[in-house]
């Protein structure tokens, strides 16, 4: 893991074409802007997990439902 310390409005590049910026800092709590491609999906880390369970949710569902279609015919 890289570690770096940035101040009130300064950034890093992650590649070419992503930027993070450090928007505030108050206590425990830094606001940081994205800058990214609109391709590029961002996500908090509990907001992406949710969406890794629903996924796999889905898709358990899907194929218990493409069974018992075998089983049918």
């Amino acid at each position: 893991m890289l570690v770096l310390s940035r101040k009130k409005g300064e950034t890093i590049m992650i590649g070419d074409q992503i930027e993070v910026k450090v928007i505030s800092v108050e206590g425990d709590q830094v606001k940081l802007g994205i800058l990214a491609p609109e391709s590029v999906k961002v996500h908090r880390s509990e907001v992406f997990e949710a969406i890794q369970q629903q996924n796999k949710e889905a898709l358990a569902s899907s194929v218990d439902a493409l069974k018992q279609f075998k089983l049918k015919q």
